[in-house]
């Protein structure tokens, strides 16, 4: 029996045994922790930053009835660290116009339907419909039901950049009344255009809620000889104009002791909408609808309790947030947390997601893919071994007995070489001892081939088949 230093050097084990191998852990470990990142990543940029402190409104007129709702959105987010700048305004269409331009540091306005003709409206949304805003139309003389019985008088439609005046325009020419006829519009509004009215210097006022305030309004329906206008067609508009209602005022809603209005009233009435940039933080949306909710839910002449805010939109789309609000209500954490510790808890949630997801699954696979990386370099060489004697078994095979041996020999040299963990040490040893049968095998067919007079040549050259059959 040889010593192992009087084997061959090929035969000698040189493997090294290591409690780790840091190569397979790094290549086992490299594509979860590149998958983590992105999805980690991936989490960061989806998530919002928290919500801005301070917000801007563009609201109308001060005193008008959007500057008094902003006013009371103003103290309610005031409650939750928001922080609401309310601008004036001209109206609704101003509204509009900030809202579309990006260099106007605007947020959100309170816009009226039927204004936002001709400006681009793309990237607006509306968390909904907040109240109604009647136009009122108040005059002087015989009895007028139809806008175009106002023709060649003297009508006061509000100033430029008022939902009232838009509004106004778009009726009037609707009724084949138009800037630059025989009937003169003024651009009197709210208090002004009532006193206008009040004194005789025009015929006819068209008021709505950015240009009047509840004084005005009260003042109109108490003066004698002033009366507002019943729509006879009020269905027909709201049929022409998709953003128009029809209301009906009840006699003597505005003063049962006098009974004003003495009949019943019908009026057409956009609703004003709670308009924003598509780039609302999501939880401002929701605080925003419930300070809508507390200022308007109420009932009044106007409307049902609960009626305000709704999903009712007409030119602008409801934004997602808003859409889910009103299918849902407030997410789970924001109805059982203050409003900041519920947005750091909602950012925070989106991070996990990755990890748990993504993460947790990955790192389970880690130690599978480290001991398919160290179990390759082993089945690798079982790959060529089974090659090998198949070779030698085939019954056509010419391959030379000193070849296969060689060839053998070189496998064995490289597993000796191998780099393997320990916990792998005895699937090393399993291998080495199939090198090792296979070396018999080869060997005593060997002996047999020489046993028969079939020696293999000398030179170890490709010759004629020394092994035939199993």
């Amino acid at each position: 029996m040889t010593t192992d230093s009087n084997q061959p050097a090929h035969r000698r084990l040189r493997a090294r045994f290591v409690a780790i191998s840091w190569r397979d852990l790094a290549v086992s470990f490299g594509p979860v922790v590149l998958v983590s990142i992105a999805a980690i990543w991936l989490a960061v940029w989806l998530v919002k930053p928290a919500p801005p402190r301070t917000v801007t409104l563009s609201a109308g007129p001060e005193g008008s009835s959007f500057w008094n709702a902003a006013q009371r959105y103003k103290t309610i987010l005031a409650r939750d660290g928001i922080t609401l700048n309310v601008l004036t305004s001209e109206g609704s269409r101003q509204n509009v116009e900030r809202l579309a331009d990006e260099k106007q540091n605007v947020d959100l306005g309170l816009v009226q339907g039927g204004v936002s003709q001709g400006i681009d409206v793309d990237g607006l949304v509306s968390l909904g419909s907040v109240f109604y805003a009647p136009i009122s139309v108040f005059y002087r003389g015989a009895r007028v039901t139809k806008l175009s019985d106002l023709a060649g008088k003297r009508i006061a439609i509000g100033r430029e950049g008022s939902g009232a005046r838009a509004l106004s325009l778009t009726l009037l020419k609707a009724n084949g009344i138009e800037p630059g006829g025989a009937t003169t519009l003024t651009a009197y509004d709210g208090q002004e255009a009532a006193q206008a009215l009040i004194d005789g210097r025009v015929d006819a006022a068209m008021l709505t809620g950015d240009t009047a305030t509840g004084p005005t309004m009260g003042k109109l329906i108490r003066t004698a000889g002033v009366h507002l206008m019943d729509f006879a067609q009020a269905d027909a508009y709201t049929r022409r104009f998709t953003y128009l209602n029809q209301l009906t005022l009840p006699r003597g809603v505005f003063d049962l002791g006098r009974n004003l209005p003495a009949q019943p009233v019908h009026v057409i009435s956009p609703t004003v909408e709670l308009v924003a940039r598509d780039s609302l933080h999501p939880a401002l949306s929701d605080l925003l609808i419930e300070a809508a909710k507390e200022v308007h839910g109420k009932a009044n002449v106007l409307q049902r309790a609960g009626e305000f805010p709704s999903a009712q939109v007409h030119e602008f789309p409801i934004s997602d947030d808003a859409a889910r609000y009103y299918q849902s209500g407030k997410g789970f954490l924001y109805r059982h947390l203050p409003f900041w510790i519920a947005s750091l808890a909602d950012r925070i949630v989106v991070l996990l997601v990755p990890i748990i997801v993504v993460l947790i699954p990955a790192f389970r696979l880690v130690p599978s893919l480290y001991s398919w990386r160290v179990k390759s370099r082993l089945y690798r060489w079982y790959g060529a071994l089974i090659a090998l004697e198949r070779e030698a078994l085939a019954d056509d095979a010419h391959t030379e007995y000193r070849n296969l041996r060689h060839r053998l020999d070189a496998i064995e040299a490289a597993v000796n070489r191998l780099k393997i963990p320990l916990a792998y040490a005895d699937q090393f040893y399993v291998l080495r001892e199939h090198i090792g049968f296979v070396r018999h095998r080869l060997d005593a067919m060997n002996a047999e081939s020489n046993a028969a007079g079939d020696a293999p040549p000398a030179d170890g050259k490709r010759g004629e088949e020394v092994v035939r059959g199993a």
